[in-house]
């Protein structure tokens, strides 16, 4: 396990009491990135993450409970990431900047995550945390959009639908990332953030007159 992802389940997770359960969910990282969530067996992940059938079924209950608890480890960190810039901007072009940024940012410093965020996602959402996970969507959406949609800061917005935003403001940051993850583009998205930023911008912002 890579000092990114421990650090990332150490704020999950902390302290002494729970290293077996940051032990476990790093195997359990590994073993889903390299054979995929639906072939991994619960006997795979005994032998990778050096615990029992118990252990696993103590701390997570099932191994659906396991790829939830390692999706929302994941996601929290990344929302961590992307509050504290939101906190800091001061103008609407600040925010969007901050949400790419914050996107960018962290997928390139948790690539193993990334890969596994994208390829547990529908899994998380069909199994049975997801309604957690619908859950867990509104507050970040409405959290976003108290951000996003104060008077000041909507005048300068295009007049479309606010549920595309978040489409039109990470989309394009989100299909470099997938496809530098996937090793179909090999210039990382740290290069292009700038561009990134600008060209979300350029989506959301109301054509100057």
């Amino acid at each position: 396990m890579n000092a990114g992802v421990s650090a990332v389940l150490e704020r999950a997770y902390p302290g002494a009491r729970a290293q077996l359960k940051r032990r476990i969910l790093g195997g359990a990282l590994a073993c889903f990135n390299e054979h995929g969530i639906e072939p991994t067996t619960i006997e795979m992940l005994k032998e990778r993450c050096d615990a029992s059938v118990g252990n696993l079924y103590h701390h997570f209950g099932s191994k659906e409970g396991l790829v939830a608890a390692l999706f929302f480890a994941a996601m929290d960190d990344q929302a961590a990431l992307r509050e504290q810039g939101l906190s800091k901007a001061e103008s609407l072009k600040d925010g969007v900047a901050t949400l790419v940024y914050s996107y960018v940012d962290w997928v390139v410093a948790q690539p193993e995550l990334a890969r596994y965020v994208f390829q547990a996602r529908s899994a998380v959402a069909k199994g049975p945390h997801g309604a957690e996970l619908q859950q867990r969507n509104r507050q970040v959406g409405k959290a976003l959009m108290a951000w996003f949609m104060q008077p000041e800061r909507v005048a300068q917005l295009r007049e479309w639908p606010a549920e595309l935003f978040p489409s039109l403001i990470i989309g394009q940051a989100e299909n470099y990332c997938r496809a530098w993850l996937s090793g179909r583009v090999k210039s990382s998205p740290m290069q292009y953030r700038e561009m990134l930023a600008e060209a979300a911008w350029s989506s959301v912002a109301r054509p100057e007159v």
